[in-house]
């Protein structure tokens, strides 16, 4: 674990990031120049997790601006091209709230400057150090929502997670997995079991990779064996990263998750969901009003086996994310604190706290 998930190269003008989908085989360093390597990277998951698609977007407008600004020195030509980037980026994956977020504020940082007077080679300088600073405040946000996660927790605990909510999906210490990180440099002792996280595997790949690498004490289990560990006490609170959360608490995660939280429910396990306030999304009411990606069936029927696994032209159903209600929830952690109900109006509170 001590590749960067997402980086910047200055010298090549290029994002660096850890290949995911090549895990845990391989660990493989990839430059990405392009608007369309960008793209294609974001929606085909060799980067992912809301914090790092949100760094990697940073990075990659940045990337591009600075490569139009040297043919495009007039504001105008140079804004134009640089609103058809963001919004090419913008398309590559729907449900994770951190792909627009950053988009937007970097576009607002490039708006501000013009504003100021400033150059086309100021405000891609302007950029650049933005960009770097969603960055490092990526890596101070899960290190504060870890430390809000560990006061939930005691030495010895059991801990389930979903999908990957771990350094993997952010740039450092993850979310979900931040409160883990933290309890293993202080001696606690976490006992993990980690879902396989079906069709992508990001459970068994990437999370049970990471912890075990980091000398986590994990436990692999297949999605469909969370219910017999809980109801074994194995489990003392679950928790789990998000890619959106709606005004009223309803949280969008990878797929499965409400099943998790449901379990949790009835086995009086606490649910927790590890979620920076860049996620939070007021403007959304609910969950049911978050627009879910649809994945290609393939990565259900055939992406991991020699041969396919399911009749040819069978119909196949796969969202990539799914949407727990807030009444599963135990409590939300953002990095200025734990959100508890009523969260409408917890919520509105942890996202207008300013640092």
């Amino acid at each position: 674990m001590e590749y960067e998930t997402v980086d910047l190269d200055e010298e090549s003008g290029s994002v660096l990031i850890l290949d995911q989908t090549k895990l845990p085989g391989k660990a493989e360093m990839i430059k990405l120049r392009t608007a369309k390597e960008i793209w294609d990277a974001i929606y085909l998951l060799k980067v992912r997790g809301a914090p790092a698609i949100g760094v990697a977007a940073a990075f990659g407008i940045y990337v591009l601006a600075r490569r139009t600004a040297q043919k495009e020195t007039d504001f105008d030509s140079f804004y134009n091209s640089f609103k058809k980037q963001k919004e090419y980026l913008d398309s590559a994956r729907p449900t994770a709230v951190n792909l627009s977020w950053a988009l937007n504020r970097m576009d607002q940082v490039c708006r501000q400057a013009h504003a100021e007077g400033k150059s086309v080679a100021q405000i891609v300088d302007r950029l650049g150090r933005e960009a770097r600073e969603i960055k490092e405040e990526d890596i101070r946000v899960c290190r504060a929502i870890g430390e809000n996660g560990l006061s939930l927790l005691k030495p010895g605990d059991g801990i389930l997670t979903h999908c990957n909510a771990g350094q993997l999906a952010t740039c450092r210490y993850g979310t979900a997995t931040a409160p883990i990180y933290l309890g293993q440099e202080r001696g606690y002792h976490f006992h993990v079991f980690a879902d396989e996280t079906r069709p992508l595997l990001q459970g068994a790949r990437l999370t049970a990779y990471e912890l075990y690498s980091s000398g986590v004490d994990v436990t692999l289990i297949c999605d469909n064996m969370s219910a017999m560990v809980m109801k074994n006490g194995w489990v003392n609170a679950v928790f789990v990263g998000c890619d959106r959360v709606a005004a009223n608490g309803d949280t969008a995660n990878k797929i499965g998750t409400s099943v998790v939280a449901t379990v949790a429910k009835r086995y009086g396990v606490p649910f927790y969901v590890c979620a920076p306030t860049s996620t939070i999304d007021l403007d959304t009411p609910a969950g049911n009003e978050i627009k879910i990606e649809q994945r290609p069936g393939r990565e259900v029927t055939e992406m991991w086996y020699k041969e396919p696994m399911a009749p040819q032209g069978i119909k196949v159903f796969n969202p990539a994310f799914d949407v727990t209600d807030h009444e599963l929830i135990t409590a939300i952690i953002t990095e200025h604190g734990i959100a508890r109900a009523p969260f409408w109006k917890s919520l509105a509170e942890m996202k207008n706290v300013t640092v």
